[in-house]
């Protein structure tokens, strides 16, 4: 049995069912293994286990491990050639896209993240083209490098059977181009063409791989309303609760495409899929920017979750969620960085405090997050949104050791008045220089700036090496379609607002 005191000037260990934080000053906390075993003054935990290994000390503050409940890719699209557009036309836009080894793709976000103190993050492939086995070796080279890293993860493979490009039928699409670009488009849609029976097989298979990996969870990814059938939704419902797996469904993030659910359906989109069986605790609405307040309540009703993406919603056109209604109506709100946050990176302190600061209306008594909200957003509410549940998002025993270390120093330095509230200094001042150490299931993962199971340095170099060239036949191809693509897109949509 492993033993490890982690020592911290204060412990913020989660919040009271009011939502004020609870802390503690002076205190350590002891790690058994993966697991904490207790949490109590240092004195007395170093008095009782003398052999403990002991890092953290004087000058240090623990928080719990931060959570990104929505993630997609490792190099951004921006890196990769595709511009900030409104999500509809950014798709065509990502055709151009060059593909990235897998492996490196995936330490590359996972390094920022961890860097920023985010110890588990909510991974939904959106896109893997080829039959079952290509899909497979590729979610599977995913999990692979979280496990490798040491990350935490919660990983699903989007379900999606129609709509590919466009909210409308795919062979339609493609009829509609011009002539020169019909084949390579529905070459290229064809990719993306695996039988949804295949897709749920994938989700079945990579369960039962990982089944047996402590810091590997598998769930459910119905992607959103207008990529699936109502059969296809009907099915993600069934494989919930079937399993008990979560689901975690984008909804409503753009005008468009609450504009779709009008066209596809006499009712809303949160009471179309609550006919169809999908609403409910296991469920997380990504985004839900142009939700309803009829819609919040529904969801609200049937004990759902929502996760804000403040960043992509900003850089993509999506608008301006309502989180101050959303944290009003009592539904558990987490919160991701999506593709990339607002600086094109994966830094979940700089998220919070956009969070923080965004949702600030005019007005003296105007309501507004306030920093406890938001950190619990990016802990223990984000913990709800994944398989992990209940053994993440809050320091206490019996909780898994997700614990981050903060130099306070260099959050304050050159100066902090000591009145203000420890929160509050957290979400407006911390960069991710200030973590010190983060610890996932009890392992020291990220130490004074390096990782300690890969050489981040080293990956950075292949990455550079490998995407440092000119453009493959296939690749300038893809660019041409992805120009191609530009009008017809936005053509099929001016009439929709």
């Amino acid at each position: 049995m492993n033993q490890t005191l982690v020592v911290a000037d204060r412990i913020v260990t989660g919040f009271a069912k009011d939502g004020s934080p609870e802390i503690l000053s002076e205190a350590a906390i002891l790690v058994q293994d993966d697991t904490i075993a207790a949490i109590g003054s240092v004195d007395t935990l170093r008095r009782k286990h003398p052999a403990a290994h002991e890092i953290g000390g004087r000058g240090r503050v623990a928080i719990p491990g931060l959570i990104n409940a929505h993630h997609h890719v490792g190099l951004t699209p921006f890196q990769l050639g595709a511009r900030d557009q409104p999500l509809e036309l950014w798709f065509a836009e990502r055709v151009a896209m060059r593909d990235v080894n897998p492996r490196l793709d995936t330490l590359f976000s996972a390094f920022e993240m961890i860097a920023s103190g985010v110890t588990t993050v909510q991974h939904l492939h959106s896109r893997a083209p080829g039959d079952t086995d290509a899909v497979l070796a590729r979610a599977n080279a995913i999990i692979g490098s979280y496990a490798e890293l040491g990350m935490r993860a919660s990983y699903s493979f989007a379900l999606r059977d129609q709509n590919r490009m466009i909210y409308a039928d795919d062979e339609a699409f493609v009829a509609s181009l011009p002539s020169p670009l019909r084949a390579p488009a529905s070459a290229y849609l064809a990719g993306f063409g695996l039988p949804l029976t295949e897709q749920i097989g994938v989700f079945h298979t990579l369960r039962a791989q990982w089944a047996n990996t402590p810091l590997i969870g598998i769930q459910i990814a119905p992607s959103n309303l207008h990529w699936l059938s109502d059969a296809g939704l009907e099915s993600a419902a069934r494989m919930a609760e079937e399993t008990g797996a979560p689901i975690h469904m984008h909804l409503l993030e753009t005008p468009y495409q609450l504009e779709y659910a009008r066209r596809r359906s006499d009712r809303s989109a949160l009471a179309h899929i609550d006919r169809l069986g999908l609403l409910g605790p296991q469920l997380t609405i990504g985004h839900g920017v142009w939700m309803t307040k009829g819609d919040v309540a529904l969801l609200a009703e049937r004990g759902g979750c929502l996760c804000h993406n403040c960043s992509s919603n900003l850089r993509l056109k999506s608008g301006i969620a309502d989180l101050v209604g959303f944290l009003a109506s009592g539904v558990p709100v987490a919160l991701g960085i999506d593709e990339a946050g607002i600086n094109d990176d994966r830094d979940m302190l700089q998220e919070m405090r956009l969070a923080l600061t965004l949702h600030r209306k005019p007005g003296h008594n105007t309501p507004h997050p306030t920093a406890s909200e938001i950190l619990r957003m990016a802990t223990e509410h984000g913990a709800a949104t994944t398989p992990f549940a209940d053994r993440i998002g809050r320091l206490a025993p019996g909780k898994l050791a997700d614990i981050v270390l903060l130099d306070w120093e260099a959050v304050t330095w050159p100066y902090q008045d000591s009145t203000m509230p420890l929160i509050d200094v957290l979400l407006r001042r911390a960069k991710s220089g200030a973590v010190q150490t983060v610890l996932i299931g009890g392992k020291e993962i990220y130490r004074e700036g390096r990782f300690t199971n890969i050489d981040r340095h080293s990956i950075l170099e292949e990455i550079s090496r490998t995407l440092d060239r000119p453009d493959t036949a296939t690749e300038a191809a893809q660019r041409r379609l992805a120009t191609g693509l530009a009008e017809p897109v936005r053509d099929f949509y001016k009439d929709w607002l």
